[in-house]
C-alpha cells in the first residue's frame, strides 16, 4: 500500500472513530464514573483502532463498543480495589451533559450522581450489562458477544442489576423541581436558615462531600435532617463569603458550580423525591472539577 492509500485509509479511520466517539465515551465514562479515566480510556482504543487489521473488520461500531466495554471493565475492577484507600467518602467525577444531554446514549440512563454511585456496589460485569442495555439499547445476544456470556445469562445480569438500581432508591422528582430544591437549599445553607433547611429535607436526608484528602470537606457522610441542617448552619458565615454560585446541567441534572474569584471549587447537586430532598453531594476534589470549569 502507498503512501496516499495509507493516508486515506488512516483518515477513513478516524472519520470513523470520531463519529462513534460520544459513544465510546458514554460507555467507558458509566462504567468508571470518571471523565477523566474514560476519555484515556478512549484514547486507548483510538490507539488500537489505527493499529489492528481494519480490513478484516465487518462491524466497526460492534468492534470499537465491545473494545471500549472490555478495557472498562477491566480499568472498573483495578478503580474498586483503588477506591478502598481513597479518603473520606467517594463521589462520581461530574460532567457538564448540556450540549450531549444523553451524553452519546439512546437514553440518559446511568448518569445521575444517584444511580452512578448505586452502580459501583455492581460486579463489573452487571455494570456493563446494565449500561448496555439500558443506556444505549444494545440487544442481549450483542451484549452476550460483548461480555463473552451466553444470552440468558445476560438477560440474569441486567435484570439483576435493574432491581439494585430502582430497588434502592425513590422515584425522583421531575428536572423542573429538583432544580427548585437545589435552588432553595443553595439560598437556606448559605442564610444558615435552620428552620428552612429542615422543611426541604426527607426525614433520612444524608450529605456527602469528596474533596479526595486534598481539600478541606468533611471525611464522613452526615444524615437525618436535623443534625444536617445544624451541619450546614455551622459553617454558613464563612464558608460562603465571596462565593458566586451558577447553575448548570450536570450529569442529566442541575448543579449549583461554586466559584472564588473566578476559580471553581465546587459542585453541588441534591437527589430529591416526594419526600424532599433526599441526598446532598459535594464533589470539591479539584481533580474532578475540570468537567464543569475547574
Amino acid at each position: 500500500m502507498d503512501d496516499t492509500a495509507v493516508n486515506d485509509d488512516l483518515d477513513e479511520a478516524a472519520r470513523v472513530f470520531n463519529e462513534l466517539r460520544p459513544r465510546l465515551f458514554g460507555i467507558a465514562y458509566r462504567m468508571l464514573s470518571s471523565a477523566t479515566e474514560a476519555e484515556d480510556l478512549v484514547q486507548d482504543v483510538w490507539l488500537r483502532w489505527q493499529t489492528c487489521d481494519r480490513s478484516v473488520v465487518a462491524n466497526p461500531a460492534a468492534y470499537l463498543a465491545t473494545a471500549t466495554t472490555r478495557l472498562a471493565i477491566n480499568a472498573a475492577t483495578s478503580a474498586r480495589v483503588r477506591r478502598e484507600t481513597y479518603v473520606g467518602p467517594w463521589l462520581p467525577e461530574p460532567v457538564d451533559t448540556s450540549a450531549d444531554p444523553l451524553l452519546g446514549a439512546e437514553r440518559g440512563e446511568a448518569l445521575e450522581f444517584a444511580v452512578l454511585i448505586l452502580l459501583e456496589r455492581l460486579s463489573p460485569n452487571e455494570r456493563a450489562a446494565y449500561v448496555l442495555r439500558e443506556a444505549f439499547d444494545y440487544p442481549y445476544s450483542q451484549i452476550a458477544e460483548i461480555l463473552q456470556l451466553n444470552e440468558p445469562a445476560v438477560r440474569q445480569l441486567v435484570s439483576r442489576a435493574r432491581k439494585r438500581v430502582t430497588g434502592e432508591r425513590r422515584t425522583p422528582v421531575d428536572g423542573a423541581e429538583q432544580r427548585r430544591l437545589l435552588s432553595a437549599f443553595v439560598n437556606a445553607a448559605r442564610s444558615g436558615d435552620l428552620v428552612e433547611l429542615e422543611s426541604l429535607f426527607a426525614s433520612d436526608v444524608s450529605t456527602y462531600s469528596d474533596g479526595g484528602g486534598v481539600v478541606r470537606a468533611s471525611k464522613f457522610p452526615v444524615h437525618g435532617v436535623e443534625r444536617v441542617a445544624k451541619y450546614y448552619r455551622s459553617f454558613h458565615t464563612r464558608f460562603w463569603a465571596g462565593v458566586d454560585v451558577e447553575y448548570a446541567t450536570v450529569n442529566g441534572r442541575s448543579s449549583a458550580v461554586l466559584s472564588l474569584d473566578g476559580a471553581v471549587f465546587a459542585a453541588v447537586t441534591v437527589v430529591a423525591s416526594s419526600e424532599g430532598i433526599d441526598e446532598i453531594y459535594w464533589q470539591m476534589n479539584p481533580a474532578k472539577l475540570a468537567g464543569v470549569g475547574g
